[in-house]
């Protein structure tokens, strides 16, 4: 089973729904994800971890281990974010329209099939998952995303754009394990996916255009900080296609500082 596989098994409706109660279905992920990560990648981290030469390397190669794990556990932390906030969300009574509730029903278990898929891998890599930290979604008072549906959509449009922007950035940091990376960049698109759908949810766009996330407050900013690049290896996009076409054909990064700074925003 390769890590696709995983995924769409994880994110799967039957797989969440299955007539058993909720401790077997949390045993059942939890089970899974362990095994999934360690056992049944034949080509990938279990098999990899499964030769002890290739593990007693990796564990003694102090710079491959922290560029990669550290990669792993700041995808962790928005993932815990994200997996969170849809969860609060969903159970929040009468917050989210029915009409919308099947989608985030959906990406709700996606987030939490990333978060049981990272855990999974850093625990096969031999570092502890760092642990869910404190959410402040309020973000100090600046916030109501709980009571306010329009404030909810605002910020779940913040957190899944940050998370394309942060994956994007943390390519390089995961090329040393090709298994890993794949797994990235698969993620990677669903979060991409994720944002286009709430972006139009909102009324806006599925892209962003010069660094104009859409009739978003001023508190989040920091998400959109250097999409308007109209250069790109050289090429200046702007002068073939306009500048909003040039910015919009191609998405930023967010290096690992950015990205941190903007879930410690929402971390007590």
């Amino acid at each position: 089973m390769n890590i696709l596989k995983l995924l769409d098994k994880l994110s799967d409706d039957k797989f969440f729904t299955t007539e058993t109660s909720r401790l077997d279905t949390l045993t059942g992920i939890s089970r899974f994800g362990k095994k999934a990560a360690i056992a049944s990648l034949p080509l990938g981290l279990g098999a990899f971890m499964s030769t002890p030469a290739k593990a007693a390397s990796l564990k003694n190669d102090n710079t491959f281990k922290s560029t990669l794990t550290d990669a792993l556990q700041l995808a962790l932390v928005l993932e815990y974010l994200e997996d969170e906030y849809y969860a609060i969300g969903l159970s929040t009574a009468g917050l989210i329209p029915n009409a919308d509730r099947t989608v985030f029903m959906q990406i709700s278990k996606h987030e939490s099939a990333h978060v049981t898929f990272l855990k999974s891998t850093l625990n096969s890599l031999g570092v502890a998952p760092g642990t869910k930290p404190t959410f402040d979604f309020t973000a100090g008072g600046n916030f109501m995303p709980f009571s306010d549906y329009n404030q909810f959509l605002v910020l779940a449009q913040a957190f899944e754009d940050t998370g394309v922007r942060a994956y994007k950035g943390q390519a390089g940091n995961v090329m040393s394990n090709k298994t890993v990376l794949q797994a990235a960049l698969q993620i990677h698109s669903v979060e991409a996916r994720h944002a286009s759908q709430v972006r139009r949810m909102r009324a806006n766009k599925g892209w962003i255009e010069l660094a104009d996330g859409g009739n978003m407050p001023s508190a989040t900013n920091p998400v959109y900080a250097g999409e308007g690049n109209t250069n790109q290896a050289g090429f200046n996009t702007a002068a073939a296609f306009g500048a909003a076409a040039g910015s919009a054909a191609y998405d930023e990064i967010l290096t690992g500082s950015e990205a941190q700074t903007i879930a410690s925003l929402f971390i007590v």
